[in-house]
């Protein structure tokens, strides 16, 4: 079959689709990836179909100057939807529906509105993809919301008070969708009843929880034909991507070393926090990995205290097992990859998921929280040290690693998808 797959986002939200994308291709499928255009060549490269779809980040200008309003603590999610997406939703639907002339299925993020307009337009069948439980509002299992953190002193108040909330959420941001309803009339479609940021981003044929059950079960309130199937993994900047030569010599030179990153987004906007992490690990007296982000050494101090070193990029799935304990900003692309890698974490949570990964990572019992305004060489050395302490989170990571790498994300989503397929 021809499938197209669709993305909009970081790293962490085109990762899972080249990991998908490349399972599928593998039992036979002609597989096209429809995203932004600055990651044309990281698709071809893989030998994926690739397809732009506006809007281009270099729109937006350098990372820098908006980057920190993309992630910004309680309002950044609705920074994205209404300045970065529905701006440029005419575009993406254009760019979308040429992408999906001769597909058999289109595949997609939450962000990208513009798909169940091409799909319905088209008369294509289409699954949904949800990366994070967070995702899903679900009144059983309530979220942290970065843009309503004070939900959290009622999480024990029950479902009805929670569905309460989300239907007054529903009803704020219903105008925020107005440009949806819009295109739709203007392709000749009718208005839909579903809010495109609830209900309407889930698929009526099939929606993939692609995390684990691990750190969100499925829920009554979730979408009947939602399937959980594991994490999906892909972590190469580059196809058959090797770690570091310098690296690899620096971590075989000694014990395990504490790796401090923040992701593909955050990571530019990083404020101290480099600086901090070599200070904790100084105090600590443990050997640490700063994973900079690619061409970027932003807010890295140097000289470097002795046993601390700096690189740009390197794949989780190669370092992170070799590693202590990871400090991150819990992204669930990173969250998935540490979880994997059976290792302690701290996280500095932004925006978006990442609270409420962080919380769920919490009472996993595999790590700990320390806020972006609280994070500082002292208290990131005070709870790593906690963290390396053998007898508990170090041993109960390793154990909830065990049980992520029994799962096996790609093979449950290619079947779930082939019997949409047949």
């Amino acid at each position: 079959m021809k499938i197209l797959l669709t993305t909009f986002g970081s790293l962490g939200d085109l990762h899972p689709y080249m990991a998908l994308g490349l399972a599928l291709k593998k039992r036979g499928h002609t597989i096209g990836i429809a995203t932004s255009p600055n990651y044309r060549e990281k698709i071809e490269a893989e030998g994926l179909n690739f397809y732009p779809v506006r809007p281009d980040f270099d729109k937006f200008g350098p990372p820098s100057e908006w980057m920190h309003k993309a992630m910004h603590k309680r309002t950044g999610s609705e920074y994205v939807v209404k300045q970065m997406v529905l701006p440029h939703l005419t575009e993406a639907y254009v760019d979308l529906k040429r992408a999906a002339i001769g597909s058999d299925l289109i595949i997609g993020h939450p962000l990208i509105y513009a798909l169940p307009i091409a799909a319905d337009k088209l008369d294509l069948p289409w699954v949904s993809v949800m990366l994070q439980p967070i995702t899903f509002f679900s009144a059983f299992d309530p979220p942290i919301l970065p843009a309503a953190p004070y939900l959290s002193l009622f999480r024990g108040a029950g479902p009805k008070f929670h569905q309460w909330f989300y239907d007054a959420a529903r009803k704020r941001t219903l105008s925020w969708m107005e440009p949806v309803q819009k295109l739709r009339t203007e392709v000749g479609l009718e208005r839909t009843s579903l809010h495109p940021l609830f209900e309407g981003q889930y698929s009526p044929l099939l929606n993939l929880a692609v995390f684990s059950s691990v750190i969100g079960e499925k829920q009554p309130d979730w979408p009947d034909n939602s399937v959980i199937t594991g994490f999906l993994y892909y972590d190469k900047a580059e196809v058959n991507q090797e770690l570091d030569a310098q690296l690899s010599e620096f971590l075989d030179a000694g014990p395990p070393p504490i790796v401090f990153t923040l992701g593909s987004a955050a990571v530019n906007n990083p404020g101290q926090f480099y600086d901090e992490s070599a200070r904790a690990a100084k105090k600590l007296g443990k050997r640490a990995v700063l994973l900079t982000g690619k061409g970027s050494a932003a807010g890295v101090k140097t000289p470097l205290p002795e046993g601390v070193r700096a690189f740009e990029y390197a794949p989780y799935s190669q370092l992170f097992p070799r590693a202590a304990a990871i400090v991150h900003q819990g992204g669930i692309g990173t969250t998935a990859q540490a979880l994997r890698a059976g290792k302690p974490q701290l996280i500095m949570p932004f925006s978006h998921d990442q609270p409420d990964n962080a919380n769920r990572i919490t009472k996993m019992g595999v790590g700990q929280v320390l806020t972006r305004e609280t994070f500082s060489a002292n208290r990131a050395a005070s709870r790593l040290k906690t963290l390396l302490q053998p007898d508990r989170y170090v041993s109960r990571a390793a154990e909830v690693g065990a049980l992520i790498r029994s799962e096996s994300g790609e093979q449950r989503a290619c079947d779930a998808i082939e019997s949409v397929l047949r």
